[in-house]
């Protein structure tokens, strides 16, 4: 599991410089910088606040960097009737920003798993899909962190995870190609195992879609 900072709110400016983390003030002057590369005056009146604006932003889109996923995971529910086939949460909406360019890539999370012991609230996967997106990332990677946390913190008997998103660097800069989406997937235990399981993740997917 990567190593997971205190929450912003609980950490003051000389907590932050303790870690190697620069102060607001630092981040507000590197915002002026950029604004100043980019052929703007950072004294102008329409950007005078932009750097207290973008840092604040910052705490916020990149919030996942200060939380910790196995604490939405802790609890689970074994009362459930003895259900024990699979449980989708489906289409859950997400953002991030490529760790290359710094551009956002938006998209929807599909996450499936078959529980061992007890299920965990629904919402809570939602949240591990959150704290993952809202850092820097690849695709690739926050495809297995998301199945890495509910594969230690669940032990369910599979796993399977899939993520569609467009990514703005791609569409903003370089081919500039939109409406381009990138599928990743990763299964573990029975969906890994039982090619049919797969088959039956993608169909089940595939439905939300058509609805």
């Amino acid at each position: 599991m990567d190593a997971i900072l205190k929450p912003v709110a609980q950490r003051g400016d000389a907590a932050d410089a303790s870690l190697g983390r620069p102060t607001r003030e630092q981040a507000e002057a590197a915002v002026r910088t950029l604004l100043a590369w980019a052929g703007d005056n950072p004294e102008r009146e329409g950007v005078l606040d932009t750097p207290k604006r973008v840092a604040k932003a910052y705490e916020e889109i990149f919030s996942g960097y200060f939380q910790d996923p196995a604490e939405h995971l802790q609890r689970t529910f074994e009362d459930v009737g003895g259900y024990d086939d699979i449980v989708l949460v489906r289409g859950i909406p997400f953002f991030s920003h490529c760790e290359h360019h710094m551009l956002p890539f938006i998209g929807e999370a599909h996450v499936a798993y078959y529980p061992t012991d007890g299920v965990v609230g629904l919402s809570k996967i939602a949240r591990v899909v959150d704290i993952f997106a809202k850092r820097l990332q690849t695709q690739e990677n926050l495809t297995a962190q998301i199945v890495d946390a509910l594969d230690t913190n669940l032990a369910p008997r599979g796993i399977a995870v899939m993520l569609e998103a467009e990514h703005q660097c791609m569409t903003m800069r370089g081919v500039q190609k939109r409406g381009v989406s990138t599928i990743t997937t990763q299964f573990t235990g029975v969906f890994r195992d039982d090619p049919n399981e797969q088959v039956r993740f993608m169909s089940l997917v595939r439905d939300t879609r058509r609805g």
